[in-house]
């Protein structure tokens, strides 16, 4: 009987990707989600019953342990943005990431791989940065040899960065930023992928493993490509931090008082993390390492940002009947 892993949040933007892998790998594959029945379309990527989607809360010890029975391996690609209702990031990031290692080990799960993020400091100002790295620990107290993957920004079809950014520029004339000189070096998710699927498989050893595309930009630099992309003209424009907090809080505030049924375009939170660079740091394990050449962001963004452009999919049709009519004139 083939290998089985289980995969914590398998349906999301990366654990699709992971779970895509491993069932073109041979392996057997359980995608533990909150909704199964929202999560089919996972059981296409391998032969019938191959791919399996089952019900998981994470914040559940007998709901982690019953979807992890009988794995090899297990993968952790739960993680949010922004708090809302129980899901805090203490409840998620840290305790769900301690509960699946913990629970793990007791199992005899051989393996493990935790999807963390560039910038995980327990001396943060940033909740979401702080419960990373309170999540990592909680792993490796438990699973001492699991893999910790900290990609920077992740890019990719589902994308909510280049997707965002890009609806933004149909409701007007200017681009605003928040942190337009922070840096970051874009991962393609499939590449974040392929490093879960080596530590997954045992090809790569466990450690802490910092991913980043080949191109450190701004984010300001980002945009630019990506309205070069979409063939739009904006104005790009950077808030100040003071401004950008202070919207943080009002859409915070916002969120509270309508018991969750309003979300702001940012919290404060992720104004605190956008003041940091998002890189790859110095002396540690990256992407090198596990021998994977990183994938650009002008290979990839093409194929799915076409549909930001005013015409479409017929944009190159159109580019090129305008060149071929200005030769016949």
């Amino acid at each position: 009987m083939s290998n089985l892993v289980t995969i914590f949040g398998g349906s999301g933007f990366v654990g699709r990707y992971v779970a895509r892998r491993m069932a073109h790998a041979g392996w057997r594959v359980r995608v533990a989600v909150r909704r199964p029945n929202e999560a089919n379309f996972v059981r296409t990527y391998g032969v019938v019953g191959q791919v399996d989607p089952v019900f998981c809360n994470i914040r559940d010890d007998d709901s982690v342990q019953r979807v992890m029975h009988g794995a090899d391996a297990v993968v952790n690609c739960v993680g949010i943005l922004a708090e809302s209702g129980k899901q805090s990031f203490d409840a998620v990031l840290t305790e769900g990431a301690g509960r699946i290692a913990r629970i793990a080990a007791k199992s005899g799960v051989a393996r493990m791989v935790h999807v963390s993020a560039i910038g995980a400091d327990p001396d943060s100002d940033s909740g979401y940065a702080r419960s990373k790295a309170a999540g990592e620990a909680e792993v490796l107290s438990h699973m001492p040899d699991a893999m910790i993957l900290r990609p920077s920004v992740i890019f990719g079809p589902e994308d909510e960065f280049f997707n965002r950014f890009a609806g933004m520029t149909r409701f007007g004339p200017i681009l605003p930023l928040i942190g337009a000189d922070t840096r970051f070096q874009p991962i393609y998710v499939d590449d974040v992928a392929h490093a879960a699927e080596l530590g997954v498989t045992g090809a790569a050893s466990g450690g802490i493993y910092e991913l980043g595309g080949p191109d450190v930009l701004t984010l300001r630099e980002l945009m630019a490509e990506m309205l070069e992309v979409i063939q739009r003209r904006r104005l790009v424009v950077n808030v100040p931090f003071p401004l950008a907090r202070l919207m943080g809080s009002t859409f915070d505030m916002m969120g509270r008082f309508s018991g969750g049924l309003i979300s702001g375009p940012v919290t404060r939170d992720q104004v605190i993390n956008l003041a940091h660079d998002n890189i790859v740091g110095d002396g540690v394990k990256t992407m090198a390492d596990l021998g994977i050449f990183p994938t650009a962001t002008d290979m990839v963004l093409p194929e799915y940002l076409w549909r930001f452009r005013h015409t479409g999919q017929y944009a190159a049709i159109k580019d090129s009947a305008r060149t071929l009519r200005r030769r016949q004139e």
